[in-house]
């Protein structure tokens, strides 16, 4: 199978990086362009055998597998272009939850399924979120199921819970990391502790951490009352956490919800004033 992918930023370079490291595919296999070129030019000089295209047309031409890496408001002018080249066999990837694939079948001629990944396939872990097409054949589906768990773990969603997953799976590594951020400059304004101490302690804790969950040691709420001893130093953190954190994570899913809200109307208004 080759792969192509149509716009190589912060994601789609993630994802070519889980992909080589992973083996997922052969360098050769893989064909790429960006509205920047340079950015997909500097992944080649990386990784010397895969193919860099002018453009996406030259991808898609060429692919049987193609991820659309690219900003929600670039997809629909992006779709239309591609169209006319696009072949029913193909399978065409989207990785951005405001498009829903039964919209995203609406645009294209081909077989079509949503996969949103985390930063953290980048260390050929974590989750990525799948939802299928109607269209979408038995084998392409186990093919791309199978592949994916050579870096990552998938799990297919239904389309009602796609937003509030993507916040877990894909927005998730970036909220912990500014909670431990904050922690960090909290104690190194309130102690002796440098940042470059606090700080290889936080990541060292959330590697051992991640280790407790994946080997299945403890549930949250058990490893909670592990260490949270009654009377203790953990149970007065916790009591300031629940005192400090109030409705924020409310507030946090209702934002988040509204953006999705928001894109997914802006996309409507592209394809119906089109």
């Amino acid at each position: 199978m080759k792969w192509g992918v149509i716009g190589t930023g912060n994601m789609g370079s993630i994802l070519i990086h889980a992909w080589m490291s992973s083996r997922v595919i052969s360098e050769d296999e893989l064909f790429v362009t960006n509205r920047t070129i340079d950015k997909a030019i500097s992944l080649q000089e990386e990784y010397k055998g895969i193919h860099v295209c002018e453009t996406p047309a030259a991808v898609a031409s060429q692919v049987d597998i193609l991820f659309i890496c690219v900003k929600p408001g670039q997809i629909f002018p992006l779709l239309t272009e591609l169209y006319p080249v696009l072949k029913p066999e193909q399978c065409l990837i989207s990785i951005t939850s405001p498009y829903s694939v039964k919209r995203l079948e609406s645009l294209v001629p081909c077989q079509v399924a949503r996969m949103i990944p985390s930063i953290t396939n980048r260390a050929l872990a974590g989750i990525t979120l799948f939802t299928f097409g109607s269209r979408i054949n038995k084998e392409m589906k186990g093919y791309l199921l199978q592949s994916s768990r050579l870096f990552s773990n998938p799990e297919v969603i239904d389309e009602d819970i796609t937003r509030i997953a993507s916040d877990f799976v894909s927005c998730g590594p970036a909220f912990f990391s500014f909670l431990a951020q904050k922690y960090i400059e909290a104690a190194c304004l309130e102690t002796k502790i440098s940042k470059e101490t606090a700080s290889k302690l936080i990541e060292k804790m959330f590697i051992g951490y991640g280790k407790l969950m994946e080997d299945g040691h403890f549930t949250l709420e058990e490893l909670i009352g592990k260490v949270c001893v009654k009377g203790g130093i953990t149970g007065e953190g916790i009591k300031v956490i629940e005192e400090d954190v109030g409705e924020m994570f409310y507030h946090l899913v209702l934002k988040t919800h509204d953006k999705y809200r928001e894109e997914k109307k802006k996309i409507s208004c592209q394809i119906y004033d089109s």
